[in-house]
């Protein structure tokens, strides 16, 4: 009897092995590796890096950055780009930020501790202020979104009206309370400099929103969310740190977030 039931499960065995891979579990396992989840990190500011650089964010050879690299690229997770002798590499698109997001929000804590003044200053920055693709996230970026919405700026819509400012949970990520741009909004962004008719023509949704991982609100995301960080930067309200992804509230930005949204920013 228990040798039947042995041959059977090899049996069982063989035929998974020989049964193509699901691409969840594809999907999953090329992002339990450290090294490229690391390298997918640095790249969710939406800008291409190089492999050198990548590397250097991994704690990886260049070769060893390369290979990782092409299997991500080869699950569709980022795409290389050639600019003279230098090959840069982004990420396919803000899908992908979407779902490095959402994991991040039900991971467990890092149990590793930060034992040096250069990471806990970073592990900070990133808090504070960061891109989430081509969005503003961080305490920074819920501010923003807060602020908005006590100014009627923008209205939040919920599935569940009788509930009291729900997170999303993981299955619905992004689904489970809407945002809805208002008159007053649409007024109010118009004469701040983005072009919100162009906006509403375009094919990606006007207002999105991303739960954030490390304050565990909501940050503004969609074609909204991109423009208004696009005009922070060319405002010079913003700058990028030297780190991936962390971005600096300059002093001329945080009067003029003060003077044009009413939204005080603490350093």
């Amino acid at each position: 009897m228990d040798e039947a039931a042995d041959r059977a499960a090899d049996r069982a065995t063989d035929r998974r092995k020989s049964e193509p891979e699901p691409e969840l579990a594809r999907a999953a396992r090329l992002l339990a590796g450290a090294s490229r989840a690391r390298m997918l990190k640095a790249l969710c500011d939406g800008r291409p890096l190089t492999v050198t650089v990548l590397a250097a964010e991994a704690g990886v050879s260049v070769p060893t950055a390369s290979v990782h690299l092409t299997q991500l690229a080869e699950a569709g997770f980022v795409r290389a780009e050639h600019s003279g002798r230098h090959r840069y590499f982004r990420l396919a698109g803000p899908d992908v930020v979407t779902a490095l997001e959402a994991l991040a929000v039900i991971a467990p804590p890092d149990p590793t501790p930060v034992t040096t003044l250069r990471a806990h200053s970073r592990h900070n920055a990133l808090r504070r202020s960061r891109t989430c693709y081509d969005h503003l996230a961080g305490s920074l970026g819920v501010a923003l979104m807060e602020g908005f919405l006590d100014q009627g700026l923008l209205r939040r819509e919920e599935d569940d009206p009788a509930s009291a400012r729900p997170l999303d949970r993981p299955a619905s990520y992004g689904r489970q309370v809407a945002y809805r741009l208002t008159p007053r909004g649409t007024e109010r962004f118009t004469g701040f400099g983005v072009d919100v008719d162009v906006l509403l023509r375009g094919r990606r949704p006007v207002v999105r929103y991303c739960v954030d991982w490390s304050e565990r609100s909501h940050h503004l995301a969609g074609a909204l969310g991109a423009a208004l960080a696009a005009r922070f930067f060319g405002l010079d309200w913003l700058r990028y740190g030297v780190s991936p992804r962390v971005v600096h509230l300059t002093d001329a930005g945080r009067n003029g977030m003060r003077d044009a949204f009413a939204i005080e920013v603490a350093d």
